[in-house]
């Protein structure tokens, strides 16, 4: 199983970016697909989550911010996040669990910083 993230990068506040993260080594439309990120000196921390069916659940501090989505013939699942504010600064993760671990991208560090 191989989960490639991308996307990140520097962003004003207010500012946008879609991180998004490609899925091998797996059936992809069965799995349901996560972000987490970790801000340094942090835990790791649940972003969004997102079924195979599409139900959608959110970190209460993305809310309103923050859309995840997927789409399975692309093996992808994406992060769209809109008026990003400092505190969003962390390295960015994705996550599959494939019986009997999880598995986890090699992060994508998003920094919000004028």
């Amino acid at each position: 199983v191989q989960l490639q993230a991308s996307g990140g990068g520097l962003v004003q506040p207010g500012g946008s970016l879609r991180l998004s993260c490609k899925a091998s080594g797996i059936v992809f439309s069965i799995n349901a697909m996560t972000w987490y990120r970790q801000a340094p000196g942090k835990q790791r921390e649940l972003v969004a989550a997102i079924t195979s069916s599409g139900t959608t659940n959110y970190a209460d501090s993305v809310k309103g911010r923050f859309t995840i989505s997927r789409d399975n013939a692309r093996r992808t699942v994406y992060l769209q996040m809109n008026s990003l504010n400092p505190e969003d600064t962390a390295v960015y993760y994705c996550k599959v669990y494939k019986y009997p671990r999880e598995y986890w991208g090699q992060g994508t560090l998003v920094t919000v910083s004028s």
